[in-house]
């Protein structure tokens, strides 16, 4: 049964992901068996070693991230993963946890679980360096991915090296961790991996276990992202934000919240009030926040947060400082001056628009919106840079269409017999 979907269905795992190298392997995360890139240009061969070299992409348009090698004739059903990664993977396994129906877990609770992170970062000496990354955070219920996948192309196509964490993955949980735009290589995971493991492992006792999963990645992309010394890191929050286990940043540089609805209700509540106030949580003192427009129910929560912040800044401090939180409308086809989306659907035109201007914020409170721009693009247009990126983001099994190479495989327009169109929607709330 592989094989035979291996043999007719090569092409569709390699457009969803943008690979050229695809196996098969049995997950230990995932069940059954999935696709699986064998390898990255991000680590090199030299002498019979594995080198790891982080890659920059600062003069390579994001339009052509992700394709690489088009030749297919390489290709083996054969190939199997290196042992270490597969260790690395039945390793990590072990930290999925069982949860129960109100949202806690056997290792550790909702009260627990920042205190707990806190400890886990202190252990691997990142608590300030972690202050030191330049963060941008976003919360929400739809639209996480795709704001925080175009903010990241965004800022790459401005010449920043970038670090994006998102979730959940699809096929290979390196899809969670990308630098300039590319998966993290096996050979840097693993690295990265197993000096968290290990020193984590050497500090467990009784009241601090081993973190459960989402954690144990969190924690990891912090690892990687301050190790690969990236000009930006934009990081999704997993679940609601005010207890969520990205919570521990401290001083983003600017907050985005996306739009709000019903998700995880045994956990966040279950009115649009009770999940607006989790997702809430991550805007900070001081910190500007944008969010896409919301029902009156969940707008009220948030500037509520937002207002509760300055009173508690003012009490502190005895001066008066605004928490910035402006909502942001969609892009209008003037302003995007004839570029198209990469993401699929009218939805991806506020999602678009928030990443722009969390992106313009993100600039200007680092000082590079003066240094790239001066002052030649305000309101009424984008900077060439904005328009690529938003042309060229990429968010695997959202929205996706992939179209299999039987269509037109002659050239002419006649659908050829076999042919099929895939239209993916998956890994959503």
């Amino acid at each position: 049964m592989v094989q035979v979907l291996l043999s007719n269905n090569l092409y569709l795992g390699q457009e969803i992901m943008g690979h050229s190298e695809i196996c098969v392997r049995r997950d230990h995360i995932l069940s059954g068996f999935t696709w699986m890139a064998l390898s990255s240009p991000s680590c090199t061969h030299i002498d019979g070693v594995k080198k790891l070299k982080g890659l920059r992409y600062r003069n390579m348009s994001s339009q052509i991230v992700g394709k690489f090698s088009q030749n297919n004739q390489d290709i083996s059903q054969e190939f199997q993963l290196p042992s270490a990664y597969e260790s690395a993977m039945e390793a990590l396994s072990t930290l999925i946890t069982q949860k129960k129906r109100n949202g806690t877990s056997a290792i550790s609770g909702p009260n627990q679980k920042l205190d707990r992170m806190l400890r886990y970062i202190k252990i691997l000496g990142l608590e300030e360096k972690i202050a030191d990354l330049k963060i941008i955070h976003v919360a929400g219920t739809k639209g996480k991915g795709s704001t925080c996948a175009f903010s990241e192309a965004i800022l790459r196509e401005c010449g920043f090296r970038t670090g994006l964490f998102t979730s959940p993955h699809l096929i290979d949980v390196r899809e969670r961790y990308r630098l300039d735009g590319m998966d993290i290589c096996q050979g840097n995971f693993l690295q990265y991996f197993w000096d968290c493991w290990n020193q984590l492992k050497a500090n467990i006792s009784e009241d601090l276990p081993m973190p459960p999963l989402f954690q144990f990645l969190t924690v990891l992309a912090f690892k990687i992202f301050v190790s690969e010394k990236v000009d930006v890191a934009i990081i999704e929050v997993g679940l609601g934000g005010k207890l969520d286990s990205t919570n521990v940043i401290k001083e983003p540089v600017v907050c985005g919240i996306t739009s709000l609805g019903m998700d995880h209700m045994e956990t966040l509540g279950d009115t649009l009030g009770q999940i607006a106030s989790h997702k809430a949580g991550i805007l900070k003192p001081q910190i500007p926040a944008f969010s896409v427009p919301q029902l009156s129910e969940a707008m009220e929560v948030l500037q509520e947060r937002a207002d509760a912040l300055m009173g508690i800044y003012c009490n502190i401090t005895y001066w008066i400082s605004e928490i910035p939180l402006k909502v942001v409308a969609p892009l209008t086809l003037e302003k995007l001056n004839g570029t198209r989306l990469s993401l699929s659907g009218d939805h991806q035109l506020s999602n678009a628009a928030l990443a722009v201007s969390l992106c313009k914020s993100w600039l200007r409170s680092t000082g590079n919106w003066k240094r790239l721009f001066e002052d030649a693009y305000e309101e009424n247009s984008l900077p060439e840079q904005f328009l690529r990126g938003l042309s060229a983001a990429r968010l695997s099994g959202r929205a996706q269409i992939v179209v299999d190479p039987l269509i037109n495989a002659s050239g002419g327009n006649k659908r050829l017999s076999g042919g099929l169109t895939f239209y993916l929607d998956g890994a959503q709330s």
